[in-house]
């Protein structure tokens, strides 16, 4: 398997400061204290990671579903990822996973299982093991 790369860069202090991520192959992503704090325009590191575990999530559910049999016809995935203050510092606490899935040929408890075992077994979940990493998935048609 390949090494995928991500990269930022930081300048000024914190309060006047700017900067951007690079994910890969992608366009730059501006933040700032204001975009990660303060609800101003542009992004933050929580959004990107929300955006990996949904795109691995909904990459692994579409094996998944599958391996059991089942093609989907579309998944979308929506993470919100919770920063809360603690101590001196922050800390990623819980991100909470819902995804609408359109697949036809099963009953909501085998997609449940599916759903439960994608959340424990993709790359990015693994990587975030010690954040509580809550899944609502629902069948669409």
């Amino acid at each position: 398997m390949g090494i995928s790369k991500g990269s930022a860069q930081w300048t000024g202090g914190l309060k006047d400061g700017k900067g951007s991520m690079k994910p890969g192959h992608a366009p730059e992503v501006p933040f700032s204290l204001g975009t990660r704090f303060e609800g101003q325009q542009g992004s933050n590191p929580e959004e990107l990671i929300g955006a990996a575990l949904s795109g691995c999530f909904s990459m692994a559910l579409s094996l998944g579903l599958e391996k059991a049999g089942l093609k989907p016809t579309s998944i979308k995935t929506n993470a919100d990822v919770q920063l809360d203050k603690q101590g001196e510092g922050f800390a990623i606490t819980t991100i909470a996973l819902s995804t609408e899935v359109a697949v036809a040929g099963t009953d909501d408890a085998r997609f449940q299982q599916i759903a439960e075992e994608t959340k424990k077994g993709c790359p990015v979940s693994k990587a975030l093991a010690g954040v509580n990493i809550t899944l609502k998935a629902k069948l669409v048609s």
